[in-house]
């Protein structure tokens, strides 16, 4: 047990998981180029962002037909070939 003497933090936070005034100390050299490199990336998101939606809303769909109708399913199963001709047992008209 020593008396008068503080043994050293081993982590920047307290007893309570708050930042400690050296944790403050320790990144203060890397505030203002870590704000700079944080704009540069949200504006790079917001221009990839913005040129998206800028591409996306040139599309121009007046050359698709629409027909007036839905088409009908079709009410035959149709037949699978082989390379070698029809299945056994299938009679050829």
């Amino acid at each position: 047990m020593s008396l008068g003497r503080q043994t050293p933090q081993g982590s920047y936070y307290d007893r309570y998981n708050r930042p400690t005034a050296s944790l403050y100390r320790a990144r203060q050299p890397y505030l203002v180029k870590n704000a700079l490199t944080g704009l540069g990336i949200f504006a790079f998101v917001i221009g990839v962002y913005s040129f998206t939606i800028k591409a996306v809303a040139q599309d121009d769909f007046e050359d698709v037909v629409v027909p007036d109708t839905p088409r009908q399913p079709a009410t035959q199963q149709p037949q699978m070939l082989s390379a070698a001709g029809p299945a056994p047992g299938v009679n050829k008209k």
